[in-house]
């Protein structure tokens, strides 16, 4: 396997040299980590630098590590902990939109690749696994591709060890997320997702482009704390701040 790997970065250093990366956003040469994206643009994107503990939601200024939002304070989520860098703005949300609804793949490499920096350099263990958030099969038909299941696969190219599992199954057609209140969310995911056989892991992590509400991965993360998972964390490349009140 460490072969392959090493027979893959030496065919990806052969493309770079004939067809050398530039900036999404700019055009400019790109760098690493991302490649397609220069370093000028990649240190203006908006950092999210104050997350809750709990949920991962952008705190105000004068926050500290490990406070918790007023929602967490009530009540926190199944997830144990969440990763998600940046906040749901320009230019993040056009990259997002782009690779999400527009089959702008080389976008998704550039959000793969600063969400798998951020992760090789926490002080947390990386999970043994990477799950997906999947889609309907009548959405997955639809748009041909899953974007978390692209954002997994250059999660693990990234992070030597680490896995994809596909097991984690939605059994249930659900409503857009965006389009409904506060009180309606919970609900509209609850029980759309089942576990397929049974976990290898202990430990996972939950993967989807943008974190809003946070009520589908926390969901997920019930079902799989019920299957027996002991930690569940929660990746996104952005996390977008929910209504008051809202998870």
């Amino acid at each position: 396997m460490e072969g392959v790997r090493r027979w893959l970065q030496a065919l990806e250093r052969g493309l770079d040299r004939l067809y050398p990366p530039c900036c999404v956003l700019c055009g400019a040469p790109g760098e690493p980590p991302a490649l397609d994206l220069c370093a000028g643009c990649r240190q203006d994107l908006p950092w999210l630098s104050r997350p809750c503990a709990g949920c991962g939601v952008p705190l105000p200024a004068g926050a500290v590590a490990n406070d918790l939002c007023g929602d967490c304070l009530q009540a926190r989520p199944c997830f144990d902990r969440v990763l998600a860098p940046l906040h749901y703005r320009f230019p993040v949300d056009r990259l997002i939109t782009g690779f999400k609804f527009h089959r702008q793949l080389a976008t998704g490499r550039v959000l793969g690749a600063l969400l798998a920096e951020v992760a090789d350099s926490r002080p947390e263990p990386l999970p043994e696994l990477l799950l997906p958030v999947p889609l309907h099969p009548q959405r997955l038909r639809a748009r041909g591709y899953n974007q978390a299941t692209e954002l997994a696969r250059q999660l693990t190219s990234a992070l030597p060890g680490v896995r994809i599992w596909h097991g984690l199954r939605r059994v249930r057609a659900t409503s857009t997320q965006s389009g409904l209140d506060r009180a309606q969310r919970p609900g509209n995911v609850l029980g759309a997702f089942a576990v397929n056989g049974t976990l290898p892991a202990r430990h996972v992590a939950v993967v989807d482009d943008v974190m809003t509400t946070g009520c589908t991965l926390d969901e997920i993360a019930r079902v799989l704390k019920a299957a027996g998972v002991e930690t569940v964390e929660a990746w996104a490349t952005a996390r977008t701040p929910p209504p008051p009140g809202s998870r």
